[in-house]
């Protein structure tokens, strides 16, 4: 079979969406995007496609690029890498409505020929906090995948998550300290109607569970630090791992009353992060 006939379509069509290109290996992607005009935009995920992701591909517009690609390297021992959701045919349905041109959704072995890199990037400081230090390595973990998804899909702008805020905090970064030439997008956090925000492991939580976690949005609509530790601290549900207001780009701690109000906490076994972004010129709504 030539490269170009194993760059096949998806199946699914889905409310009139054109199928995207599903392509699974380097040779495949080159084939494909070498038709695509310009710019290339680019939104990097892990699957289980939810109304976040496609707020993402929805600000990319129609003919952007998605990868799809469950990264072991920055899962920790005994965290979900092998629960975690595995939905392609699904998420090429999202991508089929929002217009997707191609969809890159490599192996394991196709990302990381012969195992492990033997090079990572790591997130230094900046990663080594929050999220980083529940999380040993996941950013160094996440840094090095997205890199190569860089340098395999060379968008001129890339779309990531408000939600997931020290993970952009750290690619915009990176892309500035190695010159990546990337331009990073930011896009709002997009919540259910009763304030919690979408995660692909909202459908771990239990229906008790999942009534604990809206304390996390409750708390954020304080607009302050002290005052959201007091409404996590009534909820026994809920194990607090941090709440703390942060300088938006260095994580740093800060008293304010500007910057990113940021949470983790646990229902369950689940872990939920959520932030909520206070400056003078703009106040995010929960």
């Amino acid at each position: 079979m030539s490269t170009a006939s194993a760059a096949v379509t998806a199946t699914a069509v889905v409310d009139g969406g054109a199928p995207p290109m599903l392509v699974r290996t380097r040779q495949e992607l080159d084939v494909a995007l070498a038709g695509l005009p310009g710019p290339r935009r680019f939104v990097p995920t892990m699957g289980a496609l939810h109304a976040g992701h496609a707020a993402l591909l929805e600000r990319a517009g129609p003919g952007a690029v998605l990868s799809v690609f469950v990264n072991p390297l920055q899962f920790g021992a005994g965290e979900d890498l092998d629960r975690y959701p595995r939905t392609l045919e699904e998420d090429l349905k999202v991508a089929a409505a929002q217009r997707v041109s191609v969809v890159y959704a490599p192996n394991v072995e196709e990302m990381y020929p012969g195992g492990a890199p033997r090079i990572t990037i790591r997130a230094g400081v900046l990663g080594e906090q929050y999220e980083g230090a529940a999380r040993p390595g996941h950013f160094d973990g996440m840094l090095t995948v997205v890199a190569k998804l860089f340098a395999q899909v060379r968008p001129d702008v890339a779309y990531f998550g408000q939600k997931d805020a020290q993970q952009l905090a750290l690619v915009r970064a990176m892309v500035a300290d190695l010159d990546l030439g990337v331009r990073i997008e930011e896009v709002s956090t997009v919540r259910e109607p009763d304030g919690l925000a979408r995660s692909s492991r909202n459908r771990y939580l239990d229906p008790e569970q999942r009534q604990a976690a809206l304390t996390i949005a409750a708390a954020l609509r304080t607009r302050d630090r002290d005052a959201a530790r007091a409404v996590l601290a009534a909820e026994p549900r809920l194990a607090v791992d941090y709440c703390d207001l942060v300088d938006p780009a260095s994580f740093a701690p800060t008293e304010g009353p500007y910057g990113r109000l940021v949470i983790a906490a646990y229902a369950g076994t689940t872990r939920l992060i959520d932030n909520l972004l206070l400056d003078p010129d703009h106040t995010q709504e929960i």
